[in-house]
């Protein structure tokens, strides 16, 4: 069943879902304009049966492969907004990457959406590692995580991203071209 719900985007309801096989996927499109980037296109699929989630985001705009980065000093910073593709890779130095795949999604956030998503990766692993070295070094990463979102530490994002698709706006944002190989 296709329409617009209350936010004008579009919805197709009762798909077959590509993980469960139900008819319970719901697809969503819908465009924003987000300031200092320009207009987007939002995606994302959602199955009321299994839970499986996909979404993406797009610029509406020819862009450029493109590495950008910011160093977050303070609790100021957690409000920066980030626009990340599903091409992109994430890199936080001394804490941790996100690669592109398959199962990556894209989405709009600020940084500290973006060290939320990051903090769930590492407890997930935390609680399910059976090795104590590596259980160690996921608590360790989980204090390090804390202090920079309380603005007690510095830590580094650098967001790489072939398809030009992902940016962080901030006047303390490099950017730069991505060399694709």
């Amino acid at each position: 069943m296709a329409g617009k719900n209350i936010s004008g985007a579009d919805v197709l309801s009762g798909e077959t879902c590509p993980v469960c096989k139900n008819k319970s996927l719901s697809l969503v499109e819908r465009e924003e304009s987000v300031p200092y980037f320009g207009r987007v296109a939002l995606f994302s699929m959602s199955c009321d049966s299994c839970k499986f989630h996909k979404s993406d985001v797009e610029s509406l705009e020819r862009r450029e492969p493109v590495k950008v980065s910011i160093e977050v000093s303070g609790e100021s910073d957690m409000s920066i907004r980030v626009v990340k593709s599903s091409n992109a890779k994430v890199r936080m130095p001394y804490i941790a990457d996100i690669e592109p795949g398959e199962a990556a999604d894209g989405y709009v956030t600020n940084v500290e959406g973006l060290l939320k998503r990051v903090r769930q990766q590492v407890e997930a692993v935390r609680d399910t590692e059976e090795d104590d070295a590596n259980v160690k070094k996921a608590k360790n990463i989980l204090k390090k995580l804390n202090r920079v979102m309380w603005g007690d530490e510095k830590a580094r994002i650098v967001i790489e991203d072939p398809s030009g698709n992902s940016a962080i706006l901030s006047d303390k944002a490099v950017s730069e071209k991505l060399n694709v190989t």
